[in-house]
C-alpha cells in the first residue's frame, strides 16, 4: 500500500483504520465473552450429563477435535474469500452454540453441541486473528497484544458474571443473555470490519508445510504458552470448587482473575514490547507465568489460588501475542503460512491439553496438575530468543 503524503489523507487514513481496529477488537471481545461464559457453565454441563472428570475430559477432547477440524477449513476459506467475510459467517454460526450446549439432555447430544461450540469458536478465532494481521499491516504497527487484551476482557466479563447469572436466571436464561449481547456487538462491528482481499497464491502455499524448523519452534512456544491458559479455562472452576471448597458463584472467578490480569497487561503489551523488545518481554512474562502457576497449584485456600491465577495471567498475557507476531514475520516465509503453523500448534494446547488433564486428574489432583504445568515455561524460556522475529511487525510489508 502506498503511503499517503498529504495531511488530510493521513488523518482520513488514521481515522479509517481506527474504525477497523475497533471492529477487530470487538470481534476478539465477542469470542472471549463466549469462552468466558463457558467456564462457569462447565460444572453445570458436567452435572446435567452426570459426567465424571474422565468423561468430562473426553467431552473437552471433542471440543478440541471440533476446533482443529474447522480451523484449517476456516484458513482455506480466508484465502478464498478474505478474513472479513469468514469471520462474520463464523461468528454468526458460533454465537447460538452457547444455547445449544445448555439444552443438551444426553451424552451424544452433548458431544455434538460441544463439537460445534469448539469448532465454530476455533473458526472464528482463526479468522479474527487473520483480520488483526491485516489491520496491523495497514496501520504499520503492532496491535496484536491489545486485540488479545479485548479477548481477555471478554473472558473476564463472561467468567465473572457467569456464575452469578446462572444462579439468578438459570443456565438457559444465562445462555440467551450471552448470545443476545454477542449478536448485538457483532451487528455493531460488522459495519467497520476491514474488508481484505482474498489471497489465492497463499491458498496454494498453505498446502505445503514449511520445511524450516523455525515456524515449528515458534509454534512450540505458542503451544506451551497456551496449555496453562486451557488448564485454567476448563479446570479452574472445578479446582476451586472440588479441592478448595469454593461456591459455584465464586468458582467462576478462577478464570476471571486470570482474564483480568491478562487483559490489563495485554493493553500495555504493545508499549512494553516497544520499550523492552519482544525477547526480554517474553522472558519476564515466562517467569511470571511459572511463579503464578506454582502459587495456584500449592494454594492452601481460594484467595491464594486466585492470586496465583492472577500472576499467571500477567505472565501469559503477552506470551501468545508475541508468538503470533513472530510467526507472521518469519524471514523468507509468507506471513499466512508461518501464522497458520504457530496458531494451529498453539491452539492445540488450549484445546487438547484440558482433556488430557481430565484423565490425569482421575489419578491425582488438579493441584499437582497446575504445579506440573508450570514446568512448560522452562521450555519457553529456552526458546525465548526466537521472539526477536516479533520485533519485525512494524516493518513495511509490500
Amino acid at each position: 500500500m502506498a503511503e499517503t503524503t498529504n495531511d488530510a489523507g493521513v488523518q482520513m487514513r488514521g481515522a479509517y483504520f481506527t474504525r477497523t481496529r475497533a471492529a477487530v477488537s470487538m470481534l476478539f471481545f465477542i469470542n472471549g465473552l463466549m469462552m468466558g461464559a463457558w467456564a462457569p457453565k462447565i460444572p453445570v454441563f458436567a452435572k446435567a450429563l452426570s459426567l465424571s472428570e474422565a468423561h468430562l475430559g473426553m467431552m473437552l477432547f471433542v471440543f478440541g477435535i471440533g476446533s482443529l477440524l474447522l480451523m484449517p477449513i476456516a484458513g482455506m476459506q480466508i484465502a478464498r474469500f478474505g478474513s472479513s467475510r469468514v469471520v462474520q459467517v463464523a461468528a454468526l454460526l458460533f454465537i447460538p452454540t452457547i444455547i445449544g450446549i445448555t439444552l443438551v439432555d444426553s451424552v451424544w447430544a452433548g458431544a455434538v453441541a460441544i463439537f460445534l461450540f469448539g469448532g465454530l469458536g476455533g473458526a472464528m478465532d482463526v479468522a479474527m486473528n487473520a483480520n488483526a494481521v491485516e489491520v496491523e499491516r495497514s496501520m504499520r504497527r503492532s496491535i496484536m497484544s491489545s486485540c488479545h487484551a479485548f479477548w481477555s476482557l471478554g473472558g473476564l466479563v463472561g467468567a465473572a458474571t457467569g456464575g452469578l447469572l446462572i444462579a439468578a436466571l438459570g443456565a438457559l436464561g444465562h445462555a440467551f443473555l450471552v448470545a443476545g449481547v454477542a449478536l448485538a456487538l457483532l451487528a455493531l462491528a460488522q459495519t467497520m470490519i476491514l474488508v481484505d482481499r482474498p489471497h489465492p497464491s497463499e491458498r496454494r502455499d498453505r498446502a505445503k508445510l514449511p520445511l524450516s524448523p523455525l515456524p515449528w519452534l515458534i509454534g512450540l512456544v505458542a503451544l506451551f504458552s497456551m496449555i496453562p491458559e486451557g488448564a485454567i479455562l476448563d479446570w479452574g472452576a472445578l479446582y476451586l470448587g472440588n479441592e478448595l471448597n469454593a461456591s459455584t458463584a465464586l468458582s467462576g472467578f478462577a478464570f476471571a482473575a486470570f482474564s483480568l490480569a491478562m487483559a490489563a497487561m495485554r493493553f500495555a503489551g504493545d508499549l512494553v514490547r516497544d520499550r523492552l523488545g519482544a525477547v526480554r518481554t517474553l522472558r519476564l512474562c515466562t517467569v511470571a507465568s511459572f511463579v503464578g502457576l506454582i502459587i495456584a497449584g500449592q494454594a492452601p485456600n481460594v484467595t491464594v489460588a486466585l492470586i496465583g491465577f492472577g500472576i499467571a495471567g500477567i505472565g501469559i498475557s503477552n506470551m501468545v501475542p508475541i508468538a503470533f507476531s513472530a510467526g507472521g514475520n518469519i524471514p523468507g516465509l509468507a506471513p499466512g503460512i508461518g501464522l497458520s503453523v504457530v496458531t494451529t500448534l498453539g491452539y492445540s494446547g488450549i484445546l487438547f491439553a484440558p482433556s488430557i488433564i481430565g484423565f490425569i486428574a482421575e489419578y491425582t489432583t488438579l493441584s499437582v496438575v497446575y504445579t506440573a504445568v508450570s514446568l512448560l515455561n522452562l521450555v519457553v524460556l529456552a526458546l525465548s530468543g526466537l521472539a526477536r522475529h516479533a520485533d519485525r511487525v512494524g516493518e513495511a510489508h509490500s
